[in-house]
């Protein structure tokens, strides 16, 4: 949506002069479930976003509009608290989050909007969260950091939508660069960008549109049986406090003998921290298939060691090895459904498309969808 058809549509709801802001969906190059053992990552802010129209009130009323949902919500500062209503969940807690911190806050009419596909593991709630903080911290002038803006978007997922999600998302869509991706430390929360040259190729994302009811229990599991092998190397290295600081030897030494599926687990997660360091290295050096290798080498190790890969995922990486026009390709996400990224030439993008959804509609009887993303800036005031 254009600022202006944003503005337009915002004044008929309120009668009011909006301030305007947007803040992206992300990807992921590489570094999957390695946030919650406080490993690294490579997210990037895509040029999918939710957008936020936003003006003061002079009460302590909150009245809120979400164009997809055609929907309206009214309350009070007075008395934030979850409601029935899932997509105005993510907007309260952030509220109540700045709250919580001693910032004051004008009464405020919001209306948003947003083009990041729903449930396609783009992080839609992390930018709705983002685009709220950062129109929020304008709109009031709050001295409070990009940091902290993206840290109360986090809390507000945890506390109001319930999910208990590491930082990248919010991270991505608080700090994102055009061009670049960030190598996040999600101890530290310390970053660096790494240039993101696709010279002739695009980042294509093509959704299974399957969500497996297998992702929560799985992902549980998988953070008990890391915390496990952490536990286990703990007794005799006590400084080790995440996955992150254990090498393959002391794997080998205290988790192996223990439980072999443990150790599995614990072995997909050190190597896959090392991939993201050498993806960074391979990007800062323009070397884009040793990139692409390292995605199929995630894949392979998100499906076959850490188990957290479905059929429909399995086939789209399958179908694409191999092919010249694709340098590498992977799972994105928690798993169990959500899309695969791939590295695709501009030149090839048309007939891949064509053939894999005419190929997996045929297997599964089910439509793909196909994204193709650029990088873009985070969160950020609209002109």
């Amino acid at each position: 949506m254009n600022p202006l058809s944003l503005k337009n549509t915002f004044k008929e709801i309120f009668g009011s002069e909006p301030m305007l802001v947007k803040s992206p969906g992300r990807i992921n190059i590489i570094g999957e479930h390695t946030d919650y053992n406080g490993g690294l990552v490579m997210p990037a802010a895509i040029n999918k976003a939710v957008y936020v129209a936003i003006s003061k009130r002079d009460d302590e009323q909150i009245q809120l509009y979400a164009e997809s949902y055609q929907e309206k919500y009214i309350g009070s500062l007075n008395n934030v608290e979850k409601c029935e209503k899932p997509w105005a969940n993510y907007i309260l807690g952030v509220v109540h989050g700045l709250l919580q911190r001693g910032f004051t806050l004008s009464g405020f009419n919001l209306y948003i909007y947003g083009d990041v596909p729903l449930g396609a593991g783009l992080s839609s709630s992390a930018a709705i969260e983002c685009a709220t903080a950062y129109a929020l911290s304008q709109l009031n002038q709050l001295p409070i950091t990009k940091i902290d803006l993206a840290l109360v978007a986090q809390k507000a997922e945890h506390e109001f939508a319930g999910v208990k999600c590491g930082i990248m998302d919010q991270f991505a869509s608080v700090f994102g660069q055009k061009d670049y991706a960030m190598m996040l430390d999600c101890e530290s929360l310390e970053h660096e960008y790494i240039p993101l040259k696709l010279d002739g190729y695009k980042l294509v994302l093509f959704n299974t549109n399957v969500k497996h009811s297998l992702s929560e229990s799985a992902y549980n599991e998988r953070r008990a049986q890391c915390e496990q092998g952490v536990a286990w190397v703990k007794v005799q290295h006590p400084e080790v406090q995440y996955l992150r600081d254990v090498s393959p030897q002391m794997l080998l030494e205290y988790v192996m003998p223990k439980d072999a599926e443990v150790y599995t687990k614990c072995s997909y997660v050190v190597a896959e921290i090392d991939r993201v360091r050498r993806a960074a290295a391979a990007l800062k050096d323009g070397r884009l298939e040793a990139l692409g290798k390292l995605m199929f080498e995630t894949h392979q190790g998100l499906s076959k060691d850490y188990e957290v890969s479905c059929k429909e995922l399995d086939f789209l990486v399958e179908q694409v090895k191999g092919l010249n026009g694709v340098l590498g390709a992977r799972m994105m996400g928690g798993g169990f459904g959500g899309c695969t990224i791939n590295i695709v030439k501009d030149e090839a993008i048309a007939d891949l498309t064509n053939k894999l959804t005419k190929l997996y509609h045929d297997r599964f009887g089910l439509t793909l969808s196909t994204y193709v993303v650029e990088t873009a800036n985070g969160a950020q005031l609209l002109p």
